[in-house]
């Protein structure tokens, strides 16, 4: 099976060359692989990372449902909470996720399971990296834009303001649970804030992206061609609708999904489904009060989509609304019940 075509960046190259490569990249394909991230996020703190994400699942199932997530997207969601793709799938999606908020001063503005409430420090200095790390690649998305500081000033700097979502992910195994041939473990979707890191373990199969012509699916290899050496495989960076609607439909926001496998194999050689699939994901968005007016780049100004598929940027239109605004609306879709309960902003 031919795999997605995403460019690989490295962050230690010249400032202005990657900056360059990255607004290439978000035009392009919507997802980009980084690597060389320095002390950014070493490759331990990954891994801390990962094995706090499974201490953190296997928390006793009370637990987890009294930290049940709510209308400020925190918090833990069992099975079949969340349905990504509403339209098209049976059931809801085949996984379990706990999302934190925004910590401040290294505590959890929310309800944490008794089993993981020592390693809170841990879990506040991980989304402390992650947020650097996001911080300095819209840095150089706004250099490649000619924008300068436009992202990583004010719009992402008070802290407790934003929508941002550390969140961590747990998919059965693909033989302990019934499903049909048509089910996925996560629908096709595309992310709502502004970039996302993706942090996948290695040989762990399942993530697909849509590809340009709106119909045919390719797997995205955790480690692609060489990186297989790498401590930690490249964090993957997609670009959310948020930014798309942003940027008028410059920067593609991908639609991606997570599959069973097929005729037992998981689309790339040496990755496989057996197991649990673990990821990790950080979604970082602007403050909440945000007004999303056009970027002010003329390559923005000057941007026509062309040849795209109809659904490519669902949000590009331009309607000026808030970074709050613009989550709540992608929330309901997803979480439709919840929100129908409680018409609450985001972070209410």
């Amino acid at each position: 099976m031919i795999t997605a075509d995403i460019p690989v960046i490295d962050l230690a190259g010249d400032e202005n060359a990657v900056a360059r490569q990255l607004v290439a990249a978000a035009e392009d394909h919507g997802f980009i692989y980084v690597k060389n991230l320095g002390t950014d996020i070493p490759a331990p703190a990954v891994e801390e990372a990962f094995t706090l994400s499974k201490k953190l699942f296997d928390s006793p199932l009370e637990e987890k449902r009294k930290c049940s997530i709510q209308t400020n997207n925190r918090g833990w969601s069992g099975m079949h909470t969340e349905t990504l793709d509403p339209k098209h799938q049976r059931v809801g999606d085949f996984k379990e996720a706990f999302n934190f908020g925004e910590f401040i001063d290294g505590k959890a503005q929310q309800a944490l399971p008794c089993t993981i409430n020592n390693d809170e420090p841990r879990f506040s200095a991980f989304a402390d990296s992650c947020r650097k790390l996001c911080h300095k690649i819209l840095y150089l998305l706004g250099l490649g834009l000619d924008v300068g500081e436009f992202f990583s000033s004010a719009h992402f700097t008070t802290p407790g303001a934003s929508g941002t979502i550390l969140r961590f992910l747990r998919y059965p195994p693909a033989d302990s649970i019934a499903h049909a041939g048509d089910d996925v473990r996560a629908g096709a979707h595309s992310d709502y804030g502004s970039i996302t890191l993706l942090f996948r373990l290695k040989v762990q199969a399942g993530l697909e992206v849509l590809k340009k012509d709106g119909v045919t699916w390719a797997p995205v290899p955790v480690c692609p061609p060489g990186t297989e050496t790498d401590p930690s495989p490249p964090i993957l960076v997609n670009i959310g609708d948020l930014l798309s609607y942003w940027t008028n439909g410059l920067f593609r926001s991908t639609v991606h999904r997570v599959v069973f496998p097929t005729d037992g194999g998981g689309g790339v050689a040496g990755e496989s489904s057996a197991g649990p699939r673990y990821s990790i994901a950080f979604f970082c968005h602007p403050v909440g009060e945000t007004r999303l007016e056009a970027v002010p780049s003329e390559r923005v100004k000057n941007y026509v989509s062309i040849g795209e598929a109809p659904d490519a940027n669902p949000y590009a239109e331009r309607k000026v609304m808030t970074a709050d605004e613009h989550l709540f609306m992608r929330l309901k879709a997803s979480y439709g019940t919840l929100y129908d309960d409680n018409a609450a902003t985001p972070r209410a």
